[in-house]
């Protein structure tokens, strides 16, 4: 395969990761009948399955050993589940209880919080520019305390818990499918509780609410796991700067759901907030794009 190839192929897959990703509010919004931990429950547990069969089809079981042989890399993985794990459920609780814009603001500030992290515990450098985006997000931050500190809570929640998962992910040499069977299983035993709690409960077990709630649990497991083997198809093939342009698809996604099909509205000071963010992102791109044609 050419260079163009794989690049076009990078794209592709990119673009369908963060397409799927974008969407996943109209999926949960579908499943708003079920509780949101119970949700997630089933979520890891419909999970598991698939993963193991991609593991199996790639031939990856060597490197899941390997994984499970070394302490430390299973404390970070099962730290990166615990991370993970409270990812999701803070999405769900915010998409059913109507904070999609506010999801989608989390999911813009993550990168940028990315570069922090960076800062601060691997010793990168920022740039002038760049330091300037950060400065320009934390003011558009520091605008939701004056008036909508429910959307702050939701999106810094979600922005922090996924930057924190990818830094501990970054530290433990496991790839992304492989990563993900590992934390479905530590997550697994929590899950059938959750389950199995949820069954005996007054109201019954979702999985038995029928119609399409049924096969839209089940198929949770594919919602979570083909957008990230789309991803881990996307990072081999294409450079970091162009993934990060289009990391920016899946909350732009969000966020016209939450203006449209969700009827948010966007008052004075959110809208305020999400144009110094967006401003932010656009500075730090265009310095990212800047130096990479400067490396090449």
């Amino acid at each position: 395969m050419t260079s163009r190839e794989t690049f076009r192929r990078g794209l592709v897959a990119a673009v369908c990761a963060y397409i799927c990703w974008g969407l996943l509010p109209l999926y949960f919004k579908a499943l708003h009948a079920v509780p949101p931990l119970e949700l997630v429950g089933w979520r890891v547990v419909f999970t598991l399955p698939l993963c193991i069969a991609i593991v199996m089809f790639r031939g990856q079981f060597p490197e899941l050993r390997a994984a499970f042989s070394n302490w430390r890399v299973l404390g970070l993985m099962v730290l990166s589940a615990l991370l993970i794990g409270s990812n999701w459920l803070i999405y769900v609780i915010a998409i059913n209880s109507g904070h999609v814009l506010a999801t989608s603001l989390g999911y813009y500030i993550n990168p940028l919080l990315n570069v922090l992290l960076g800062t601060v515990f691997l010793g990168e450098r920022l740039s002038r520019v760049q330091w300037g985006a950060v400065m320009l997000a934390g003011v558009g931050i520091a605008l939701l305390l004056a008036g909508a500190v429910e959307t702050l809570a939701v999106a810094l929640s979600l922005a922090f818990t996924f930057a924190f998962y990818g830094y501990v992910r970054k530290q433990a040499p496991v790839g992304a499918v492989p990563g993900l069977t590992i934390e479905t299983t530590v997550l697994l035993l929590p899950a059938i509780v959750i389950v199995t709690l949820a069954a005996g409960a007054p109201e019954g077990s979702s999985l038995a609410l029928g119609g399409w709630t049924t096969p839209l649990i089940v198929a949770s497991g594919l919602a979570t796991a083909v957008p990230l083997l789309l991803f881990a198809v996307a990072a081999r093939s294409l450079p970091l700067s162009t993934l990060g342009f289009v990391q920016f698809i899946a909350p732009t996604i969000s966020f016209t759901l939450g203006l449209t099909v969700f009827g948010e509205s966007l008052d004075t000071t959110r809208l305020a907030s999400f144009a110094l963010i967006w401003t932010a992102i656009v500075l730090y791109s265009w310095d990212m794009a800047k130096r990479a044609r400067a490396a090449r």
